[in-house]
């Protein structure tokens, strides 16, 4: 292997380690709030990919049929709450317009928005793709929250093992769902730009830059809303102590659908900008969202550094992998778990046998 070669491999992993260290983020978000293990979260990359797909080829996304179908199951759930609660049966009204707003207000919006757009001259397909981007996530983002609402917030106090195993189902139906609406057909969406630049003697894309400056630009983002805002001081605050949060008045429900929406707006845009790369099926997000976990799994689950940090090794050593041994390439990357793992086990043992001795 030459320096060129090399360079070529490292530009190629930091672009994957980029999407990776993103989707790791919204990974710990949810599991350090909700203690969710969100592995739907790859469902959001190819919905997001496959939705962008769709409105460039000037058709209907039958991912705004499945946010409108969520939203009308949340708010018959939420119905049957104001329905089994006494305190909420005293006020209906006000909290069924609440819930009304809450759960459907945003899906009718973006169906209405779809189906007017070609109606005054505005197809989709001929808007510029920014614009399309962002009609892709208006039509994929609120079915986070929406989720939390329908499979996990009846869950919320339930064991981690529970919310893992309402993952894996979730995980399965809307695998079977993106096959419904996409077809097992893949798809690439169009890049944002065209063209390479020249860094040394390296070709580098422009899309590959607009990937690492959203990344960076999102982290930022992320790193500002948690230590600056109220809102993200509050979702912090969820993460490191759930039961002090509530004694205080934070509403963990909110939080929950906050994760959520923050989580799944993540996956849809991480779809979007590696749709002009690579053709995404209706379940390649999966495997995605699982090497994004080995990222998340080195940060423990709970440092965003440290997540971001794995999520670019997971990146470049699947780079490196597939130039030594492309059909063992998958492998390597989950083994990277294993050490991880063991040397976590012997830390706590070492910290859990040195309180021992502390309290003896």
């Amino acid at each position: 292997m030459d320096g060129a070669i090399a360079a070529i491999l490292i530009q190629d992993g930091i672009t994957s380690g980029a999407i990776y260290a993103l989707l790791a983020l919204a990974i710990v978000v949810v599991f350090t709030v909700t203690r969710v293990l969100f592995i739907p979260l790859g469902e959001f990359v190819a919905y997001g990919a496959l939705t962008l797909a769709m409105l460039q080829l000037g058709h209907w996304p039958l991912s705004v049929n499945l946010l409108l179908g969520l939203a009308a199951l949340a708010w018959l759930m939420e119905l049957v709450s104001i329905v089994r609660q006494p305190d909420r049966r005293q006020r209906w009204a006000g909290e069924l317009a609440a819930a009304s707003v809450r759960t459907g207000a945003w899906p009718l919006l973006v169906a209405c928005l779809f189906w007017a757009l070609p109606q005054i001259g505005w197809p989709p397909e001929d808007l510029p793709q920014t614009v399309q981007m962002a009609l892709a996530l208006a039509g994929v983002v609120p079915m986070g929250p929406l989720l939390y609402r329908v499979a996990y917030q009846p869950l919320a106090a339930s064991s981690a093992l529970v919310l893992l195993i309402v993952s894996v189902g979730v995980h399965f139906a809307l695998m079977g769902l993106g096959l419904w609406m996409f077809g097992a057909e893949g798809a690439r969406a169009d890049g944002l730009v065209e063209g390479a630049i020249d860094v040394g003697g390296l070709s580098v894309s422009w899309q590959s830059v607009v990937v690492i400056g959203a990344t960076v630009a999102i982290m930022l983002a992320l790193y500002l809303f948690f230590g600056r805002t109220i809102t993200g001081k509050a979702l912090h605050a969820t993460a490191v102590n759930r039961r002090g949060a509530q004694i205080v008045g934070i509403s963990t429900t909110q939080a929950g659908r906050l994760a959520f929406l923050l989580a799944a707006a993540i996956g849809a845009l991480c779809g979007m900008l590696i749709a002009p790369f690579t053709t995404l099926y209706y379940d390649t997000g999966f495997l995605i969202g699982l090497k994004a976990f080995v990222g998340a799994i080195v940060g423990g689950l709970a440092s965003f550094p440290l997540a971001v940090v794995g999520a670019l090794m997971v990146g470049l050593i699947e780079s490196f992998a597939s130039f030594w041994a492309s059909a063992f390439k998958e492998v390597l990357v989950f083994t990277l778990i294993i050490p991880v793992l063991l040397w976590r086990s012997i830390a706590s043992a070492k910290g859990a046998s040195h309180d021992e001795e502390v309290d003896s």
